[in-house]
């Protein structure tokens, strides 16, 4: 089964913020958190409310797209076309971890998660405070770097803060994971890869 261990978390990351930040999201804000290179952006992909705000925060264009993160398999499941057994081996081959896999998208996703591609960006996230924030929230998160366009991703809290200050929900504290590059992009058809 494609889903991280939900039992590890990281140390003083207690369920309490984890609920705060579930609470942030399910009314349309931004929170932050840890991923496994640097830190995340995260709001309800359903919400365009807050699709909006994450991308003025970040002076992002729309038409780019963006990442999802998921706690397990099932949780994206619904949003993509069903993968074939070779799909599904790559999936299984790389998850949960640090590949983002672009996937044919199902027609009711909103276009502002696709941008102007054909595919859905979707990820099984190894990271524990992730995983376990996409598993407290019910579904699968935006995740996108923390930083404005332009500036250094996010790797403590502090910058995440010093970027955003209140116009930011919550901030999920941690650690950021051992990456040192922002995940690795493939296609999922061909394998590809789109972003080493």
């Amino acid at each position: 089964m494609l889903q991280p261990s939900l039992s590890r978390r990281e140390p003083g990351v207690s369920r309490w913020h984890l609920r705060v930040a579930r609470r942030v999201l399910r009314v349309g804000g931004v929170v932050a958190y840890p991923t496994e290179a640097v830190y995340g952006l995260g709001c309800d992909p359903f919400d365009a409310g807050a699709i909006a705000r994450l991308l003025a925060m970040k002076g992002r264009a729309a038409d780019k797209g963006l990442i999802l993160i998921a706690a397990d398999f099932e949780q994206i499941a619904g949003l993509i076309e069903e993968p074939d057994g070779t799909v599904r081996a790559r999936l299984q081959a790389s998850w949960p971890g640090f590949v983002t896999w672009v996937l044919p998208a199902r027609d009711y996703v909103p276009q502002w998660l696709t941008g102007c591609h054909r595919g859905l960006a979707v990820r099984v996230t190894a990271h524990p405070v992730a995983a376990e924030l996409c598993h407290q929230f019910g579904g699968p998160l935006v995740s996108t770097s923390a930083n404005p366009t332009g500036r250094r991703p996010a790797r403590d809290a502090l910058t995440v803060r010093r970027y955003f200050g209140s116009t930011l929900g919550y901030v999920v504290g941690g650690r950021v994971g051992g990456a040192t590059s922002p995940s690795q992009i493939r296609d999922g058809l061909t394998g590809e890869v789109l972003r080493a």
